[in-house]
């Protein structure tokens, strides 16, 4: 090779491989200080574009297991009021047992219908109570309700063991991340007040002027006030039963049993959420687990790589001072 002082090649030739050393070290040292394998798009093109949508799909799960989250204490906040309006017909009962008692008098069953009444006016609050805004329960002559305005709510129907329809309502919980109900979704019911608490013909034993066939216990939204405005005697202006006697010990149990069938379908839809919510956790732990594998970098191997791109630097940079010196050889020749 020829000696010169305008062109040094083996200058050029050793920056250019300094430079080369230089980008894979500062890249090996991203790669090591962010954790990830993929620091740059043209790290690994198709690799990141797999761990985008993978990413993406991970994001959507965990959305999707919150919703179901929420809908189990959806559940469990309607099965307290079921409970408790249990606990409540289950004193009414006692207390229709001990109105039928032969030695009490007059004055003693209007006093176990002063607490009738009451009790009669704090189920019919309950059947006012939400969950974030959104209704617990609902009756009979309620419209189904579409998104987005309001939370979806889905009207049916069925036929019970006796033959009678009974008028469904139910949310819908999406359960899978595509957001297609066919794809993974789970109906919670929001239980018809009307139907649970329907006493049917009150009891004619002491009864003389009723004319309708069915009352209400839980008397949601005025129900009785509405059908039966003008049964002296019978309800109360805000349309509960006034005395106990009107409603037999056998309609009663059939509440009580309605009740029991309420909270039994709600712990079955309790049942399923915590297996949805079981199967979306274990997703999520496959799914992140899938875009480490392309994401995360290997230590190990990374730093081995460092500490030899390192030294590599280190050598360039040498050489590229041992090549700038070259030029001074020609100085030398020239009797400098």
């Amino acid at each position: 090779m020829s000696l010169n002082l305008s062109t040094n090649l083996a200058a050029n030739r050793a920056g250019l491989d300094l430079s080369k050393a230089s980008d894979a070290l500062r890249n090996s040292l991203n790669k090591l200080s962010s954790g990830k394998r993929i620091v740059n798009s043209y790290d690994d093109p198709g690799g990141m574009s797999v761990a985008y949508k993978l990413n993406s799909r991970l994001r959507r799960t965990e959305a999707v297991r919150h919703n179901v989250q929420n809908g189990i204490s959806f559940l469990q906040v309607q099965d307290g009021v079921l409970s408790s309006a249990g606990n409540i017909v289950s004193r009414i009962s006692e207390l229709r047992t001990m109105a039928q008692d032969v030695t009490k008098n007059t004055s003693d069953i209007e006093n176990y219908s002063k607490e009738f009444l009451e009790l009669q006016r704090q189920l019919s609050q309950m059947y006012r109570e939400k969950f974030n805004g959104v209704s617990l329960f609902s009756k009979s002559s309620a419209s189904a309700i579409s998104p987005p305005s309001s939370p979806v709510y889905n009207k049916g129907s069925e036929i019970d063991e006796n033959g009678n329809t009974l008028t469904k309502f139910s949310r819908t919980i999406y359960t899978h991340d595509s957001g297609q109900i066919d794809d993974g979704s789970v109906s919670i019911g929001a239980i018809n007040f009307e139907d649970v608490f329907n006493l049917g013909a009150l009891d004619n034993r002491y009864l003389e002027n009723f004319s309708g066939d069915s009352s209400n216990l839980a008397n949601p939204d005025g129900l009785n006030a509405v059908n039966y405005p003008t049964e002296a005697g019978i309800f109360t202006n805000d349309g509960f039963l006034s005395s106990i006697l009107f409603v037999s010990m056998g309609q009663f149990t059939s509440v009580i049993e309605r009740i029991a069938d309420a909270r039994a379908e709600n712990g079955a839809e309790q049942s399923r959420l915590n297996m949805v919510d079981e199967l979306l956790a274990t997703n999520m732990t496959n799914l992140e687990a899938a875009h480490g594998r392309i994401m995360d970098v290997d230590v190990a191997l990374e730093s081995t790589k460092f500490a030899r791109l390192n030294v590599m630097v280190q050598a360039s940079a040498s050489m590229v001072a041992q090549a700038n010196q070259l030029s001074s050889i020609a100085l030398t020749l020239l009797g400098r």
